[in-house]
């Protein structure tokens, strides 16, 4: 791989131009409420299936559906026909078994985001490949102590990621705490984006879009899209948000309700965190603990710059190459009027985090996550295995092979990882299987466990991680959750024997 030259990148966004120009006006429409959508229905969520005596059976379909997105029919891809697919609630020590059917065009999987299981056989194990009309029987065992918290589910077969996470196909996990959260209700909402073209259909992705990481032109909530809440004074509520966007950033904020951080990806805080915003990359979830007060308030994520190709060459790229621009997009409406209610008794404090900064380290490495310029020709407009791409999304100077294990770590040890990325945008790192306390940030140090599978890195910048590689043998992958990126190649194999 080498640096990209001046004259490449304008060949770049000359090719890209056009379609640069369209996903400008995408983003503008994102920003209004979308082109031609309609909202403020009440917030709807997904079906719950949960776990009795200890077990969780379920069948899971991958298929095209036509369904209403914002009063316009939309043709998705939806697990179950619903989007989001149904909310799974399991306890730790739960055994989950899903049988899925493909009824897609192209091959597809199952990947339990977050979530502490085996990578091995039919557990969530990236490598498995379910062709067109084919089925598999997934089992996930949750070890007794799982971390309680949100977690999601969505298809993971390379080369196929961020189209099918962006058409449809994607859902909440919740493993339930041991100790309940005095709450007066939860409410799960998966945040994700899409964009269609006037007949309803998914609009074709470009290569501008893809390199940068495709943003959809409306955003929306449980699909739909500004659905409204009510409540009374007093309440306390949970609310569960997955960050299900392909390449969205989000940054929430709500004004004129008291709100605390509850989870970040996955396990308890301690003691809830005061917020006036929070930023979910990609993946990323959040529970936050909101404490209502009469009025109305609007949950809105502000535009995130995270970087982009002007960046490499000093502002001169062709049209709007940079992510997160455009106008603070409006979610969803909350309404707290009536009679107030007796609030619910104190939260109280959970477990203290656990802290690998006591222990022993076996192996410290470094992964530099990078972009630069590959063989062969323009890259294709499908981020298919077939296409070739003179943009290279690479680890260590590599891009993705599936048959080579390029980390490989004894397993039961604690090691030191050096997520760096040389690249002009951000890029939010995810490890299957086993999660990452964070350790610094940059320059600075942090003076408490925080604990996340999904880290984001700064454009230019790095964060050191530690990993226990514990409970689980066998072979997963990291990647950047920027599905886009991954699909190009931005992903690696680590094997714990």
């Amino acid at each position: 791989m080498s640096p990209l030259t001046r004259r490449q990148l304008l060949a770049l966004g000359a090719a890209g131009a056009g379609a640069t120009v369209v996903g400008g006006t995408g983003l503008w429409w994102t920003a209004t409420g979308g082109r031609g959508y309609t909202g403020g229905e009440d917030l709807i969520e997904p079906q719950v299936l949960a776990s009795r005596e200890d077990v969780l059976e379920l069948d899971l379909t991958a298929a095209q559906t036509r369904i209403q997105v914002g009063g316009r029919q939309a043709s998705v891809k939806a697990f179950n026909g619903s989007l989001p697919g149904p909310t799974l609630r399991v306890a730790p020590g739960d055994t989950v078994r899903v049988a899925m059917t493909n009824r897609l065009e192209a091959p597809t999987n199952l990947h339990v985001h977050g979530m502490h299981v085996s990578p091995e056989g039919n557990g969530d194990n990236p490598f498995v490949s379910i062709a067109p009309g084919g089925s598999f029987n997934y089992e996930f065992a949750l070890p007794a102590d799982h971390p309680p918290g949100t977690y999601w589910y969505h298809p993971h077969r390379h080369g196929h990621v961020a189209d099918q996470v962006a058409a449809g196909l994607y859902g909440a996990i919740i493993v339930e705490d041991t100790e309940p959260v005095p709450v007066t209700r939860e409410r799960v909402m998966v945040v994700s984006d899409l964009t269609l073209d006037a007949s309803g259909n998914l609009a074709e992705v470009s290569q501008m879009q893809q390199m940068m990481g495709r943003e959809g032109e409306v955003v929306l909530v449980n699909g739909a899209v500004r659905p409204q809440l009510n409540a009374a004074p007093g309440e306390r509520e949970r609310w569960r948000i997955v960050n299900a966007c392909p390449s969205r950033y989000l940054r929430l904020r709500l004004e004129g309700q008291q709100v605390r951080v509850l989870s970040r990806d996955l396990g308890r805080l301690p003691t809830p965190e005061d917020i006036t915003e929070v930023v979910l990359a990609p993946g990323n979830r959040i529970e936050m603990l909101v404490e209502t007060t009469e009025g109305s308030s609007t949950l809105v994520a502000a535009p995130v710059d995270r970087g982009g190709m002007d960046a490499m060459m000093g502002g001169t790229m062709m049209g709007d190459n940079e992510t997160g621009s455009g106008e603070p997009v409006e979610l969803l409406t909350l309404t707290v009027s009536g009679a107030p209610v007796q609030k619910p008794p104190p939260v109280p404090e959970g477990p203290g985090l656990r802290d690998l900064r006591g222990e022993p380290i076996t192996a410290r490495r470094t992964l530099d996550f990078a972009m630069g310029m590959g063989g062969g020709a323009m890259m294709g407009s499908g981020g298919g295995e077939g296409d070739t791409t003179m943009m290279a999304f690479t680890i260590n100077g590599q891009e993705f092979g599936p048959d080579r294990v390029d980390t490989p770590v004894a397993a039961g040890t604690v090691e030191e990882w050096t997520l760096k990325n040389s690249s002009p945008m951000d890029h939010p790192i995810h490890l299957h299987v086993w999660p990452m306390q964070i350790v610094q940030d940059g320059n600075r140090d942090l003076s408490e466990p925080r604990w996340q599978d999904v880290v984001n890195v700064p454009a230019r910048s790095q964060v050191k991680v530690l990993i226990a590689f514990e409970d689980f043998p066998g072979k997963t992958v990291y990647h950047c959750h920027i599905l886009d990126h991954e699909d190009q190649g931005m992903m690696g194999t680590v094997e714990a024997r």
